[in-house]
C-alpha cells in the first residue's frame, strides 16, 4: 500500500502540535490598563477566530482559539490591584527608580505578568528585581543576583 494512504496530512500534525499557552500559577495583578490590554486582546481574537471560521481556515482558527482560552484565563482570574496613594514603601502598580555602586540609574513600573516589557520601562511583579524591592523604602537596597540596587524614588 501506498504511504499516501497511511500517512497523515502535515497540516493536522501540525494543528495538533500547537500546544496550549502556558498560565502563570502566580496571582494575575493587573493595573487598570493591564485590564483594558486583556479585554482588547479577547476582542481582536473573537475577531479573529470569526474571520478564521468564515476562511475555514483550520491552522489559523486552532491557534486562536488557543490563544482566546490563554486570555479568557487572565480575565477570569485577574485581580485589578491599584497602589495606595500613601505608602512610603514599593507596591505593586508603582514606579521605582533605582542606582546601582557605580551610579547607573533604572526606573520601572511594577505591573502584571501580562503587561511588562522591561525595555519600555515595566517588570513583572514576579520578577526578581520586583520581589527584591517590594516592601522597601527609599534609601533601602535591593539585591538581586549579588548585585546591590539603592531605591533613591518611589512614584504612585
Amino acid at each position: 500500500m501506498s504511504r499516501a494512504f497511511t500517512r497523515e496530512d502535515d497540516s493536522e500534525n501540525v494543528i495538533a502540535d500547537i500546544g496550549e499557552r502556558p498560565v502563570s500559577s502566580s496571582r494575575n495583578l493587573v493595573t487598570e490598563q493591564g485590564l483594558v490590554h486583556i479585554e482588547a486582546q479577547l476582542a481582536n481574537l473573537r475577531e479573529d477566530l470569526a474571520k478564521a471560521e468564515a476562511d475555514a481556515d483550520r491552522e489559523r482558527i486552532a491557534t486562536v482559539s488557543r490563544d482566546l482560552r490563554y486570555w479568557q484565563a487572565r480575565r477570569e482570574n485577574a485581580e485589578v490591584s491599584v497602589p495606595e496613594p500613601d505608602t512610603s514603601v514599593v507596591r505593586f502598580g508603582m514606579k521605582v527608580s533605582i542606582e546601582d555602586d557605580d551610579g547607573k540609574r533604572h526606573a520601572w513600573r511594577i505591573v502584571g505578568e501580562d503587561e511588562a516589557n522591561a525595555a519600555k520601562g515595566s517588570i513583572s511583579h514576579v520578577s526578581p528585581m520586583a520581589q527584591a524591592m517590594f516592601g522597601k523604602a527609599v534609601g533601602e537596597v535591593a539585591t538581586v543576583n549579588g548585585r546591590d540596587w539603592e531605591i533613591v524614588e518611589i512614584q504612585v
